[in-house]
C-alpha cells in the first residue's frame, strides 16, 4: 500500500499550534522548508497580532470612558450631569436671572361718602343755608331756556309762606324754615318754595300727605307782578333728604292754567329739577369736605 509522499500521511499544519507539523517540500533529495508556506504563515500571524492590538485599544478606550462616566456620578447615586432642573443652583445665583417683583399687602380704599347722608338730617347737614346760594345769580338757564330771577324770601314761620292745607301740614311736621324764589319767562311765573325739616322722615311725610288744597304762596316783586291771585295755577310737591320743595306756576295776566298750557308745565318741571339738583349739590359739597378733611 502506498501512502503517497515519503514519511507517511501529512497532518494539516496550524502555525498557532506548536505541536502541528510544518509543511515540507518533497522535491529534491533532502527535506527543505516550503518558504512560500512559511511566509504565508508569518503573514497570518502578523494580521492576527494587529487585530489583537486594535481590539485591545478599543477595550482600553471603553474602559477609560466608563471610568470618566463613573467619576461624574455623585456619592448618593444621582447623576449630576443629567440636566435635572432640581440640581440647578438657586435662581438668585444664576447670572442674568430676573428679580422677583416685590409683593405688597392688599389694601382697600374706604368707600366714598354718600352725599345724601349729609342732607338727611340736621345733625349732618351743618353747612350754612342761604337762599341766594341755593338760587344764585340773576337768571337761570335750563337747556336752551333762560328764566329771569325775581324776588327771594326766607322765613322761619313756615305757615306764613303757604296757603290752604299746607299751613297745618308744615306746622305739625316740624317745618323750621321756608325759602322762596320766583322766576319768569314769556308771561309765565313760577315760585319755588323749599321747606326745611330736622329729618328726612318729616319731609317725606309732607310729600306723602300733601293735597291739591295746599300750596306755597306765589312771591311777587323784583320785576314780577302778582300772579295766581284767584286764578287756577299748577302746583307740585316733592322731597329730597330733609327738604320738601314746592312750585306754584301760572300766567302773569291772570289767566287760568289748563292741561294744554305746556309753557306753565315746562317751567314748573324745569324749576323742580333745578331745585333738586341744588339740594343734591349741597350734600355733595359737604361729603367732599368731610372726605378731604
Amino acid at each position: 500500500m502506498s501512502f503517497g509522499q515519503q514519511g507517511g500521511p501529512q497532518s494539516q499544519w496550524d502555525p498557532w499550534k506548536p505541536q502541528s507539523q510544518q509543511p515540507w517540500n518533497s522535491g529534491g533529495d533532502g527535506r527543505t522548508p516550503d518558504w512560500a508556506a512559511l511566509a504565508e504563515a508569518s503573514e497570518i500571524r502578523n494580521k492576527r497580532r494587529r487585530l489583537l492590538f486594535i481590539g485591545g485599544g478599543v477595550l482600553a478606550t471603553l474602559a477609560i470612558a466608563g471610568a470618566v462616566a463613573a467619576a461624574v456620578v455623585s456619592a448618593d447615586g444621582k447623576n449630576e450631569a443629567s440636566g435635572n432642573p432640581s440640581n440647578l443652583p438657586a435662581s438668585a445665583s444664576i447670572p442674568g436671572s430676573t428679580a422677583t417683583a416685590p409683593s405688597f399687602a392688599p389694601t382697600s380704599a374706604p368707600p366714598p361718602l354718600d352725599p345724601k347722608e349729609f342732607i338727611d338730617s340736621k345733625a349732618k347737614d351743618t353747612a350754612p343755608l342761604v337762599v341766594t346760594d341755593l338760587f344764585p345769580g340773576t337768571q337761570l338757564t335750563m337747556g336752551s331756556t333762560v328764566y329771569k330771577k325775581g324776588a327771594t324770601a326766607d322765613t322761619k314761620s313756615c305757615a306764613s309762606a303757604v296757603q290752604g292745607t299746607f299751613v297745618n301740614l308744615l306746622t305739625k311736621n316740624g317745618c323750621t324754615r321756608l325759602l322762596r324764589v320766583t322766576y319768569q319767562k314769556d308771561g309765565v311765573a313760577v315760585t319755588v318754595g323749599v321747606a326745611v325739616f330736622d329729618t328726612e322722615a318729616q319731609a317725606n311725610k309732607v310729600k306723602a300727605t300733601a293735597d291739591k288744597a295746599g300750596f306755597v304762596k306765589p312771591l311777587s316783586g323784583g320785576g314780577v307782578k302778582a300772579f295766581c291771585d284767584g286764578a287756577k295755577c299748577r302746583t307740585t310737591t316733592n322731597a329730597y333728604g330733609r327738604y320738601a320743595y314746592f312750585t306754584t306756576g301760572g300766567f302773569l295776566n291772570g289767566k287760568d292754567v289748563t292741561t294744554k298750557d305746556t309753557k306753565v308745565f315746562s317751567a314748573g318741571d324745569d324749576l323742580q329739577l333745578f331745585t333738586f339738583r341744588q339740594i343734591r349739590r349741597r350734600g355733595e359739597a359737604q361729603a367732599s369736605a368731610a372726605a378731604s378733611g
